[in-house]
C-alpha cells in the first residue's frame, strides 16, 4: 500500500515541478496536491493501525505524514491565495527530519537506497525552504527542475520497481542514486544560471521602481 502512495508522490512532485516552471497553473495543481496529500495521510494512518503497536513498523511509515501534510498545505495555500512562507518554514522542518530518517534507513533498517532517497528529499525540501520561506525567487527554475526530476527518481521509478518485484541490488542502487543526484543536480545549477540572473534583474528593477 505504501508503494502505491510512493507512485503518486512521484506524480505530484512532477506536477509541482511543472507548476514551478510555469507549465501548470497553480489552481489546477492545487487540486492534485489535495488528492495526494489526503492519500499520504490516510495511508500511514491505516498502516499504523495495522502495525498493532510494533514500533519498528510505525517508524517505517511515520515519515509519510511529512509529505502528506506538505501537499495538503500546498493545495490549500494555492486555492486560498496564501503566501508561501508557512510552507517554506514547514519545509525546513521536513528537511531536518528527513536527515534523521536517512540515518535510520542507513544504520537501522540497512535500506541503503532509501537512505539515499531520504537525502534527496532533505535536499529538495531545503530548496523549498529557500524558495518559499526565504523568498529566493531566483531559484524557481532550478527548484522546478529538481522537483520534477525527483518525482521520477525518488517516486515513480522506485515505486514501480517495488510493485513489480524488480527492486534488487541495494548497494549498487544506492551508489547509482548518489552519483546520479550529484551529477544531475550539480549540472542543473549552471544550466539554470540564465533564469536566475533574469529573476534577479526583475527583482532589482521592481525594487528600484518601488524606491522611486
Amino acid at each position: 500500500m505504501g508503494n502505491v502512495g510512493l507512485l503518486f508522490v512521484g506524480a505530484v512532485l512532477f506536477l509541482n515541478g511543472m507548476m514551478l516552471l510555469g507549465k501548470v497553473t497553480p489552481r489546477s495543481g492545487a487540486v492534485f496536491n489535495l488528492f495526494v496529500g489526503a492519500l499520504q495521510v490516510l495511508t500511514p494512518t491505516y498502516l499504523v493501525i495495522q502495525a498493532s503497536g510494533d514500533p519498528h513498523k510505525i517508524l517505517a511509515v511515520s515519515g509519510i505524514y511529512l509529505f502528506g501534510f506538505t501537499y495538503l498545505y500546498v493545495g490549500v495555500g494555492l486555492l486560498m491565495g496564501l503566501d508561501g512562507t508557512g510552507v517554506g518554514y514547514y519545509s525546513l522542518f521536513v528537511a531536518i527530519v528527513a536527515l534523521a530518517y536517512s540515518f535510520v534507513n542507513f544504520h537501522l533498517a540497512k535500506d541503503y537506497p532509501f537512505g539515499v532517497i531520504w537525502l534527496y528529499w532533505a535536499f529538495l525540501w531545503l530548496l523549498f525552504f529557500l524558495l518559499l520561506g526565504l523568498g529566493k525567487e531566483s531559484l524557481t527554475s532550478y527548484v522546478g527542475w529538481v522537483t520534477a526530476i525527483e518525482g521520477w527518481v525518488t517516486g515513480v521509478v522506485p515505486a514501480f520497481l517495488l510493485l513489480s518485484g524488480y527492486w534488487k541490488h541495494p548497494s549498487e542502487t544506492a551508489i547509482a542514486l548518489g552519483i546520479f543526484g550529484i551529477v544531475v543536480f550539480g549540472a542543473l545549477w549552471p544550466l539554470t544560471r540564465g533564469s536566475r540572473l533574469a529573476a534577479r534583474s526583475t527583482e532589482h528593477a521592481h525594487e528600484a521602481s518601488m524606491s522611486g
